[in-house]
Order: C-alpha cells, then sequence, then structure tokens
C-alpha cells in the first residue's frame, strides 16, 4: 500500500538577502536548515511555520519562478493583521471572497511566487 506523508513545494528564489527579508522578517517563517554544495554555490533551504514547510532554491531548474501554492488555513485574518502590521514596503495583501466560500489572502515573494491562503468560512 502506498502512503504519502507531506508535501513540501519548492519555489524559485534569485536573491537569498530578499528571500530571508520576505519569508523570515514579512511572512515570519523560521529557517530550519540551509544547504550549499560549496560556499560561493546557489543556497537550498527550508522555511516553516504552524505546520506548513516550504523549500526555497537558488538552484537552476529546481522551480519556475511564478509559481502558485495554496496554503489551507486556520486564522487567516490573525495572520493577515500581522502582517499588515509589519508594514513591509513592497506588499500588503488583501483578504477576498472566494467563490468556493472561503476568504483568500495571496502574497508574492519577491520572484513572482504566490502563496494562497485560504480559509473556509463558517457553515
Amino acid at each position: 500500500m502506498t502512503e504519502f506523508s507531506k508535501t513540501i513545494p519548492i519555489l524559485r528564489s534569485f536573491d537569498e538577502a530578499k528571500a530571508k527579508e520576505f519569508y523570515v522578517g514579512f511572512l515570519g517563517f523560521t529557517v530550519d536548515w540551509e544547504h550549499r554544495f560549496a560556499p560561493d554555490l546557489p543556497l537550498y533551504m527550508q522555511v516553516s511555520r504552524a505546520g506548513l514547510s516550504l523549500h526555497v532554491s537558488e538552484h537552476y531548474g529546481d522551480a519556475t519562478p511564478g509559481s502558485a501554492v495554496f496554503v489551507e488555513t486556520i486564522g487567516l485574518r490573525a495572520f493577515h493583521a500581522e502582517l499588515i502590521g509589519k508594514k513591509y514596503r513592497n506588499l500588503r495583501p488583501g483578504i477576498e471572497d472566494a467563490p468556493w466560500n472561503a476568504w483568500l489572502m495571496t502574497v508574492i515573494d519577491p520572484f513572482g511566487n504566490s502563496i494562497r491562503f485560504s480559509e473556509r468560512k463558517p457553515e
């Protein structure tokens, strides 16, 4: 029997400082680990927050800029308020009503990748 335990999206990055500013500074993720084959080679890292893990890679061919990740979320309004409170100069996301009876907040990283946080509305 086949069993899948977890999905971890890989998102393309082109600049380590900008990636950390966005994922750690703005979104509040923690860097779990970093890997480079040598000090002057591209960064591959895992960031996580509240059960969500993402891999962020500077390696050519690992992912396509402009990718999208959909994240089912609980507590979207509190997360939104936290982000807005940071007054991040490059992004001030809103919350919209999605046609599938949910709220949706989309954030776009400095490399064009979208993370769509969605929370179901109460029935």
